[in-house]
């Protein structure tokens, strides 16, 4: 099949939504299909651009067997609601010129991803001109979470985002998110349930040396017998960020828990300065692949604090490695969430703003190494059973060739009826 990925981020070395696109690509590249990319310049989640690239300059280039074009983008300096709206116009419009050319390769499904929406109408309208599938996965509802975060508050604005996004929606021949709640959010939206289906993020379950975890211990001067609070992932608005400073301050007394924050973004310096003068708190920068493993597999206890206006907009992605590190986390969640529904079974749950159930649940589980044991296996099962990649991607590449075929997808919701819950305890 000739499978035409239309994303914004797209680099071997990015974590987050970036990395499961580019997972895809590679993936089905590998399985003899033809694939190419179109993408921005790698940015994030560091919004700088990266070595070798420059913001304004198209460019063409082949990663391991998957063909990627890249088109500009504008990169603020500092971010607010109107400037990410011009960063994602930025790479909408530039990305134009690159799209229009493949109209003369004519892809058997053009595979689009959210964020960005905008990109939505000018792939869908390609796939209309040349006969081919229109495909929108959905990793974040960007349209509702702008909105629940107040990045944008405009109430006419609101309307014509929330009808322009159903507009698309309908018109799209799949559309898949990463949760059931996401998907029954696409069908309340307007979505076939014969067109809706669930397509999580993955994870690669393999085991790390235990050498590997404790020489990364021994690295950030963690003492063998104290407990590592670890959060690693973007530092954004939705994170909920605030609960790490406030969690690492209300346990500052605790000389056996340290915490370590790792990753970047537009939170990072805002947490960093409520965490100033705070004793056994460290940062460390985005890792890459074998450090990150080592990373995860020193932690204790894994960290996902998460803000409840997007609790059900989003599905974090750093959640699928957390599991698979047989480890047990600590959230913040809305209560039935998809996200409190899968935590449950391998960590604490606690509500959204209350800081000091957050720091209680931690002290807790550090007090308690048979029940982080026996939580982390849990998380650990939960991930082989939902999220093993190979498993996830096989499933993926069936209902491209379904899609493509005009046939029905066994994969579909309303095929699945209750399947859907099946994430559930």
């Amino acid at each position: 099949m000739k499978i035409l990925m239309y994303c914004l981020n797209y680099a071997p070395e990015l974590t987050g939504i970036g990395k499961y696109t580019t997972e895809q690509a590679e993936w089905l590249a590998a399985r003899g299909h033809e694939v190419r990319v179109i993408a921005a310049p790698p940015y994030y989640p560091a919004w700088k651009i990266g070595d070798g690239y420059r913001a304004w300059q198209y460019r063409r280039e082949h990663i391991r067997g998957v063909d990627v074009w890249r088109a500009p983008v504008w990169i603020p300096a500092r971010q607010s609601g109107l400037r990410r709206l011009l960063h994602l116009a930025s790479f909408a419009l530039s990305s134009l010129p690159v799209l229009a050319l493949q109209l003369r390769w004519r892809a058997d499904v053009v595979f689009m991803v959210e964020p960005p929406l905008m990109c939505a109408p000018a792939g869908t309208l390609l796939s209309r001109c040349r006969g081919s599938k229109a495909w929108l996965h959905i990793q974040d509802y960007e349209v509702d979470a702008a909105f629940a975060l107040g990045l944008l508050r405009q109430p006419w604005l609101r309307w014509l985002a929330t009808r322009f996004e159903r507009f698309l929606l309908k018109r799209q021949d799949r559309v898949s998110s990463i949760s059931p709640a996401m998907v029954a959010l696409a069908i309340e939206k307007g979505v076939s349930p014969s067109r809706a289906i669930l397509l999580p993020n993955w994870t690669i379950l393999h085991d790390t040396p235990a050498d590997a975890a404790a020489a990364m211990r021994e690295e950030l001067g963690i003492p063998a017998h104290a407990v590592l609070a670890l959060y690693s992932g973007n530092m954004g608005a939705k994170q909920g960020l605030e609960h790490l400073s406030a969690a690492a301050a209300l346990l500052r007394d605790r000389q056996d828990i340290h915490f370590v924050f790792c990753g970047d973004g537009g939170g990072r310096a805002t947490l960093q300065t409520a965490s100033a003068g705070l004793p056994r708190v460290q940062f460390l920068p985005l890792q890459d692949v074998d450090r990150f493993q080592a990373l995860l597999a020193a932690a204790d206890i894994h960290l996902l604090p998460q803000r409840a206006d997007v609790t059900d907009l989003v599905m974090p992605s750093k959640l699928t490695g957390m599991l698979a590190s047989g480890r047990p986390v600590v959230a913040t969640a809305a209560p039935d969430s998809a996200l409190a529904d899968v935590v449950s079974q391998c960590g604490v749950v606690v509500a959204p703003g209350d800081n000091a159930a957050f720091a209680r649940a931690i002290a807790a589980l550090a007090d308690d190494a048979r029940k982080r044991a026996g939580l982390g296996a849990a998380g650990r099962r939960w991930a082989q059973q939902h999220l093993e990649r190979d498993a996830v991607l096989t499933r993926f590449e069936q209902s491209l060739r379904a899609v493509h075929a005009n046939v029905k997808d066994s994969a579909s919701a309303d095929r699945r009826g209750d399947a859907l819950e099946s994430w559930g305890p």
